[in-house]
């Protein structure tokens, strides 16, 4: 049996941050890193628009603002440090009508407040110096956001954590722990390939946080529930329409809702989406992806219910964007009136781990629960990657008082 004084449980940006963020405070730690993949950042973090984002949606004081603000400079150094994939590409949050110019305002005032620098409140001449093909009749221009390769930066994580001695164990999957009232003072946790031992489990596990902690004897106030983020991408010989990232005025309701196109790192390639569809298992990178346990606890679900019901006008047009092109474009071309769909393929997808409270609520900011032995990450929203060593650091300091109580 393996002995280790702190385990994580998941291979993303924020399992392999908070191992770092261990590894700071005390090299001398015996640490652990577990993830049921073969491979790290397979889910979330491997499948996002690899925006590092700055800070201008979020609610002054929370958790996400708070994260992401020292977060967006502490992922762009770690790239220009390490020699990855980073381009400071700019962005605009367009509005195209005079209703939404009052939200375009307020996101300016929070992105103000959460010191964001270099925003600018611009007019249609300057939307069309950025971005020649956009429309628009106002946008908020936010000059430093940019672009990397999570998935990338997550193997680097891995690398470094391993070279600074962590045990990183892939294709091990967590099964099942026991009390340490009952076998002494350390937890036991079972794998998928043998029993560790360790003295505190940092649960990391993203869309399956909530079940891990279920296992572990936690009863969380929410549940994670899978919605699947469908891209195309514009053909290459149709890349220039873009020149850094294009979003919409978001709903304050749904932050999370609105297709938009994004510049990424890789060659040129511009992506152009996502929707949010309700995805039939929890890993649902298809349309063909079907859980029956999983789907059947997401619709069991009271929160998942109350929601749905508040909401099916909404989730019927998301359904509705994705199974007709001809809709996802129309959206498309409200910000890019000349796109078409002849210059559209179909891309990837992703699946966001959206926490429900039982009510119904959407919880929009990080959440954690704690016991004698454990952290769980619960919720780690956007800006979760980009802030993933700002939230490393967190959790890590949270763990040692842990262990020195």
């Amino acid at each position: 049996m393996s002995s280790y004084d702190v385990t994580v449980i998941g291979g993303g940006a924020i399992g392999f941050g908070t191992v770092l963020g261990l590894q700071r405070r005390n090299p001398y730690l015996k640490i652990a890193l577990i993830e049921k993949d073969d491979v790290v950042s397979n889910h979330q973090t491997g499948n996002n628009s690899g925006v590092i984002h700055s800070g201008i949606y979020y609610k002054p004081g929370s958790l996400k603002a708070d994260f992401c603000v020292e977060g967006r400079q502490s992922i762009a150094d770690f790239c220009v440090e390490n020699g990855l994939k980073y381009d400071r590409c700019g962005k605009i949050i367009v509005a195209y009508d005079d209703e939404e110019l009052p939200r375009l305002n307020n996101l300016y005032e929070r992105g103000v407040a959460n010191n964001v620098q270099g925003l600018e409140l611009i007019g249609p001449e300057r939307i069309k110096e950025i971005e020649p093909h956009a429309a628009g009749i106002k946008a908020l221009y936010s000059p430093n956001t940019g672009i990397v390769d999570y998935r990338e930066i997550t193997e680097k994580y891995a690398q470094i954590s391993m070279e600074n001695g962590a045990d990183i164990k892939l294709g091990t999957s967590f099964e099942d722990y026991w009390d340490p009232r009952t076998v002494g003072k350390n937890l036991i946790l079972e794998t998928s390939k043998g029993v560790i031992e360790t003295k505190l489990t940092i649960n990391c596990a993203g869309l399956y946080s909530d079940v891990v902690a279920k296992k572990m004897g936690v009863t969380p106030k929410l549940r994670i529930i899978p919605f699947r983020g469908e891209y195309y991408n514009i053909k290459p010989e149709k890349k220039d329409l873009v020149k850094g990232l294009i979003y919409p005025v978001p709903d304050p309701k749904f932050p999370f809702l609105g297709v938009h196109f994004t510049k990424t790192v890789h060659d040129g390639l511009v992506e152009a989406g996502p929707n949010a569809v309700l995805g039939w298992a929890r890993e649902a990178y298809r349309k063909i992806n079907v859980n029956p346990k999983e789907l059947m606890s997401t619709l069991s679900y009271p929160g998942f219910i109350r929601f749905a019901l508040e909401n099916w006008m909404i989730g019927f047009n998301e359904i509705n964007r994705s199974f007709r092109k001809r809709v996802f474009v129309k959206d498309l071309q409200k910000m890019i009136p000349e796109i078409k769909s002849s210059d559209l393929m179909t891309g990837g997808a992703g699946v966001r781990a959206q926490a429900i409270g039982r009510n119904g609520e959407l919880i929009d900011d990080f959440a954690f629960e704690f016991t004698e032995k454990s952290i769980h990450v619960l919720n780690a929203p956007s800006p979760g990657a980009t802030s993933s060593l700002v939230i490393g650091k967190y959790i890590a300091n949270l763990a040692i008082d842990k262990l020195s109580a």
